[in-house]
Parts: structure tokens; C-alpha cells; sequence
């Protein structure tokens, strides 16, 4: 199955995996799927995620989902960059998520950072997502 948006797809995995109360989803496994997780991850909207290969040499991720007080961790996740529509933001005008609440994700040539990172690093790049 091809998929278009591999991002895209990760996140709408995590979106419904949360609102089916589900404790860990599955995903194929990529560079930029995995850099997104590990901001997720450092900024505390997920627990965990593992990568592991499978038999026919393609790699699936786990994402082991978080829930504060029963309520999901994550309470919008939404894609602003997409393959259609390619958003770029330089240093200055990184998108801030409810004023500083939530963060935005950044495909920069350092990696993949969050909003508050880029501005520390003072690099900007593709907005990928923003996450509350």
C-alpha cells in the first residue's frame, strides 16, 4: 500500500489510538516519523516509541501513548505542512501554539526540532505540525 503523506498517516494514527483509549499504536518506521516522535516524546505528549525490524527487512515503530488522569496527553494534533502545501517559516516568524501552551514542529537542517528549540538554535524550516 502506498501511503502520500507518511506523516500524516502517523498522526492520524496517534489521533484515533487516543480517542480509542488504546495504550500503544503501530506505524511503519522512517526518519522523519521517528524525529517527530522523539520531539513528542522530549516534550512529554507520548511515553515511549521503539523501532523494530520486521522479517521482510522493513522497520515498524511502536508509539507507546500517554493519558494524564484518563485524558489524553495529546488533545489536538493537526498537520500544517502538506504535501500539496509546503509551509516554511523562518527563525522569526516560527509559530507560537496557544501562546506557548502547545508547540509546533520543525523539519530544520539540524534535525527535527520544536518551535522553542528552533528559536534557541535560531534556525527555522518546514512546519510540520502543532501539537496541544
Amino acid at each position: 500500500m502506498s501511503i502520500n503523506d507518511p506523516l500524516g498517516d502517523l498522526l492520524t494514527r496517534i489521533r484515533n489510538g487516543q480517542s480509542a483509549r488504546l495504550t500503544t499504536v503501530d506505524s511503519p518506521a522512517s526518519k522523519l516519523r521517528t524525529g517527530v516522535l522523539e520531539v513528542l516524546k522530549r516534550e512529554g505528549y507520548i511515553r515511549n516509541f521503539t523501532v523494530a525490524q520486521n522479517d521482510n527487512g522493513s522497520a515498524t515503530v511502536t508509539v507507546e501513548l500517554k493519558y494524564l488522569e484518563g485524558q489524553p496527553a495529546i488533545r489536538e494534533i493537526a498537520r500544517i505542512s502538506k504535501p500539496g502545501r509546503r509551509v516554511y517559516s523562518q527563525v522569526k516568524g516560527v509559530p507560537r501554539v496557544y501562546n506557548g501552551l502547545g508547540i509546533s514542529i520543525i523539519s530544520t537542517p539540524r534535525g527535527v526540532l520544536s518551535d522553542k528549540e528552533a528559536r534557541e538554535a535560531n534556525v527555522g524550516g518546514e512546519v510540520l505540525c502543532r501539537v496541544f
